[in-house]
C-alpha cells in the first residue's frame, strides 16, 4: 500500500473531489456509477473470467468447503449474496448444493450467467438474479438458506452493518453464515477511503494517476525481495493459487477502485453476530494488514447441542 506520507498527501488532494452522498434507490446502479459513488466491480470480474479454468475452480472449492468444515454440500440450499464473478456459486454447485446467486451489479450478474453457461448449462438447481442485499423485499422473496455466503461484498454496499443484518435474516435455523469483511486499519483505512473516492470521481482516462502509484507501492517491495532471494517474480506467479484464482493486477484494481468502502475489527463482527444468537465456529484474520477477515457463524443453540459439523478453530 502507499507509504503513510504519500497516502496522506493524496487523501488531502482527494478532499476536493468529495461530495455529499446522494440518495439513490438501491436498483439504480448506473446512477451510482455515473456520479462516482460506486466502482464498476462487474467490469473487473469480466476480466477475471478470462483466467478461470478447472484449477481455479478447484481452489475456489477448497477455500469454500474448508472453513465450513465439510467435504460436500449435497442437499444444502446455498445463497451467494453478491456473487461477483460467480466462481463461488459454481464451486458450491459442483459440491452438490442447490444455489441461488444475486448481485447488485448487472455486469456481475452477466459474469455469473456466463460462468454457468460454460460449466453448468441448463442447470435448474442454480438460479441467478439481480438485486441489492439492502432491499428488504428481496430477502422476503428469497427465503432462508442452509449456507449464506457473503464474501467481500457487504463492505461495498455503503451500509455494511445493515447489510450484515439482512444476510443474518436469510440464515435458516440450523444454517451457517460465511462472511468476509475488510479489516479496520484505523487511520490507514480512513486514508484509503478518501483515495477510493477520488479514484471513482476521476475520469477513466486519469485514474492511472492513482492506480499506478498504488500498484508500485503494493508490489514494488515484494518484487525486490523476490529478486534478492534469487526467485524473481515468484510471489507474483504464486498469487492466483493463494488468492482464489485472482490475478495480482486485477486484485490491485479491485482494491484501489473498490468503493463504497467500509471496514470492521474482528471483535466488532463477532459481537454483532453474537448479539443476534450466532456463535463463531471459524475465524481467519489478517492481523493489522490490508485485506478481509473471514468468519463462519452458526446458531449458538446448535453449537451447545452439538448440531454442528466441520472445522471449529481460528487462523491468523
Amino acid at each position: 500500500m502507499f507509504p503513510t506520507s504519500g497516502m496522506e498527501e493524496l487523501s488531502v488532494l482527494c478532499l476536493f473531489l468529495r461530495e455529499p452522498r446522494m440518495h439513490i434507490a438501491p436498483e439504480d446502479h448506473s446512477a451510482e456509477i455515473r456520479t462516482g459513488q460506486r466502482f464498476r466491480f462487474g467490469q473487473n470480474w469480466q476480466e477475471f473470467l478470462r483466467h478461470v479454468d478447472d484449477g481455479v475452480i478447484e481452489r475456489a472449492q477448497i477455500s469454500l468447503l474448508q472453513p465450513l468444515g465439510v467435504a460436500r454440500l449435497d442437499g444444502v440450499k446455498f445463497l451467494d449474496a453478491g456473487c461477483g464473478s460467480g466462481l463461488s456459486s459454481l464451486a458450491a454447485r459442483r459440491a452438490g448444493a442447490t444455489v441461488c446467486s444475486f448481485d447488485f451489479d448487472p455486469q456481475a450478474v452477466a459474469c455469473t450467467q456466463e460462468l454457468k453457461s460454460r460449466y453448468s448449462p441448463g442447470d435448474e438447481s442454480w438460479t441467478i438474479r439481480q438485486g441489492s442485499v439492502l432491499d428488504e423485499s428481496l430477502g422476503e422473496e428469497l427465503g432462508e438458506f442452509d449456507v449464506v455466503y457473503a464474501w467481500g461484498m457487504l463492505h461495498h454496499t455503503g451500509h455494511m452493518w445493515t447489510a450484515l443484518e439482512r444476510v443474518l435474516g436469510l440464515v435458516a435455523g440450523r444454517g451457517k453464515l460465511f462472511v468476509a469483511l475488510y479489516n479496520d486499519q484505523g487511520g490507514t483505512s480512513v486514508r484509503w477511503k478518501r483515495i477510493k473516492q477520488c479514484y471513482n470521481k476521476l475520469p477513466s482516462s486519469l485514474r492511472f494517476l492513482i492506480l499506478w502509484p498504488a500498484f508500485l507501492r503494493i508490489w514494488g517491495p515484494t518484487t525486490v525481495r523476490d529478486f534478492l532471494r534469487g526467485r524473481p517474480f515468484q510471489t507474483w506467479r504464486d498469487y492466483p493459487d493463494k488468492n482464489r484464482g485472482m490475478r495480482p493486477w486485477r486484485d490491485v484494481v479491485d482494491w484501489v477502485g473498490g468503493f463504497p468502502f467500509d471496514v470492521a475489527r474482528p471483535e466488532q463482527v463477532v459481537e454483532f453476530c453474537h448479539a443476534r444468537g450466532l456463535a463463531l465456529c471459524f475465524e481467519k484474520t489478517c492481523g493489522r494488514g490490508r485485506g478481509c477477515n473471514e468468519f463462519v457463524f452458526q446458531s449458538e443453540e446448535n453449537l451447545v447441542t452439538g448440531e454442528v459439523t466441520g472445522l471449529v478453530g481460528r487462523q491468523t
